[in-house]
Formats: structure tokens, C-alpha cells, sequence
């Protein structure tokens, strides 16, 4: 028996197999490393890992540019047009 099959019957809820094709076909289109492959032989594993990657290179540019923010709203006066520009982009 596999240890999927098996997980299974311990009562943790169970996901089916068409339901992860489902779901690793909806990763294959959201993330630009694989959509942009031309060829669509790309294992369920290697979309997994290559999700992972690209998740972690958002949280690297997300906090990239949370510090570059920081460091421009240190440079301004709080009360500027500058600043409330930024304020209202922010607020969005």
C-alpha cells in the first residue's frame, strides 16, 4: 500500500488524484519559470519545487521593496505631496 493511501485512511481528509492533476495544471499557468516552457513535459515535482522558488522569490523582492520603501519615506517630510502620494499608493 502507498503511504498517500495509507495517509488516507487515518481520517485526515483525502485529496484525489484528478484533484491534484487539477491543481499542479493550475501552478503549471500561474508560474512564468514553467509557463514559459515550451514544452509541457514537466513533472509534478519539478512544478512543485519550481513553485516554491518562485513563492520564495516574491517574499525576497516583497521585502526588497518594503526596505527601499522604508528608505524613501526616511528621506521625505511626513507632511509633503510626496508623501501623501505614497500614503494613498500604499493604502490601495
Amino acid at each position: 500500500m502507498s503511504s498517500r493511501r495509507s495517509r488516507q485512511s487515518s481520517g485526515s481528509p483525502s485529496i484525489k488524484d484528478d484533484q491534484i492533476i487539477e491543481l499542479v495544471s493550475k501552478l503549471r499557468q500561474l508560474v512564468p519559470e514553467i509557463r514559459d516552457r515550451r514544452s509541457d513535459k514537466v513533472s509534478a515535482s519539478k512544478v512543485l519545487q519550481e513553485t516554491c522558488s518562485y513563492i520564495r522569490n516574491l517574499h525576497r523582492e516583497v521585502d526588497d521593496l518594503s526596505e527601499r520603501l522604508s528608505q524613501l519615506l526616511a528621506t521625505i517630510d511626513a507632511d509633503s505631496a510626496e508623501a501623501a502620494i505614497i500614503r494613498s499608493l500604499i493604502m490601495q
